[in-house]
């Protein structure tokens, strides 16, 4: 099979470059705006339908796994057409695609549809009621591809992050050996995600074809080809960053430099406000996921430990 991945320089995207097996029946074809130094990566731009039909038709595409998205949250508060453009049109273009071309679409979708005020973890069923424009995008998103009759995959994951590019880890790690002490929420409760993890998953998938879990127009039930997907476990991001805060001193002795010392204070959200409100609580249910697929999640904090084993600073 031929596997199109659009926004392959962004966190999911290079970790799919890690985790695909080389010299497999598979072939993935990478692709972006962007030129990461060293990658194969074809040029696509995927707000362009006519580019994104060329390609396809070009490389006998089977299935888009689309990694591409506006992901900045308060920045979609000022740059709401560019986020809509990216995160709901560009997408629904997707969609038509493959429902013309019979291809299987994989999108990455968010906690973050949710409004927070459950107190036990969602449901692949559960109502959205996003809090922010980003959270409008995807959950709008979401419908288009249900509604499109296309093949398809939809994963909502949450608290993303990896070696790569600009994330939550990276800044707790920059933060914490520059300052005495960094205030972090302690009230918005989750999972954080690796992105390796997600990435390892969605190969799985594909690699053992089970394609029969995708959903499409007509299903009993929209939400068939929904799924839930976050490391396994509970933490706000104050545990987050504490975790990674202890880990990172830990690492600092082993290399023999002088350990961080960054205190980490809890805080509310109100005493840290920002332009897009986050949902209080985003936990997500995996029942779904792990029983569909057979897929055992890490623990948040184990794949904390392997994604800091392989940052080289």
């Amino acid at each position: 099979m031929n596997i199109l991945v659009t926004g392959a320089s962004g966190q999911l995207g290079r970790e799919l470059r890690e985790v695909v097996p080389h010299g497999g029946e598979d072939r993935y074809i990478f692709s972006d705006v962007l030129q990461l130094p060293g990658e194969e990566t074809i040029f696509l731009d995927m707000t362009d339908p006519a580019a994104l039909s060329l390609v396809c038709d070009s490389e006998q595409v089977d299935i888009i796994i689309n990694c591409a998205a506006y992901t900045n949250v308060d920045g979609a508060e000022d740059n709401r057409v560019e986020a809509n453009l990216l995160n709901r049109t560009a997408v629904l273009g997707l969609a038509r695609i493959c429902r013309d071309r019979g291809l299987r679409l994989i999108q990455i979708s968010t906690d973050y549809i949710f409004d927070g005020t459950r107190s036990e973890a969602y449901r692949e069923y559960d109502e959205a009621g996003p809090l922010n424009y980003y959270g409008m995008t995807k959950a709008n998103a979401e419908k288009d591809i249900i509604s499109s009759g296309c093949s398809f995959m939809i994963i909502r994951t949450s608290w993303m992050y990896s070696p790569f590019g600009k994330n939550f880890l990276r800044t707790m790690l920059r933060l914490t050996s520059e300052r005495p002490s960094v205030k972090v929420v302690c009230d918005q409760i989750g999972t954080p995600t690796y992105a390796h993890d997600l990435a390892s998953f969605i190969v799985k998938v594909i690699s053992e074809r089970q394609f029969s879990a995708f959903g499409k127009r007509g299903d009993p039930q929209s939400d068939s080809g929904i799924y839930n997907f976050s490391n396994e476990g509970v933490a706000s991001w104050y545990d987050f960053a504490s975790c990674i805060c202890d880990l990172a001193a830990q690492r600092d002795r082993q290399r023999n430099r002088m350990p961080r010392t960054c205190t980490v204070i809890p805080c509310h959200s109100s005493e840290f406000p920002t332009k897009a409100q986050r949902p209080l609580f985003s936990l997500l249910d995996k029942t779904k996921v792990k029983d569909t697929f057979s897929v055992s999640i890490p623990h948040w904090l184990t794949s904390l430990r392997d994604c800091m084993e392989r940052i080289v600073d």
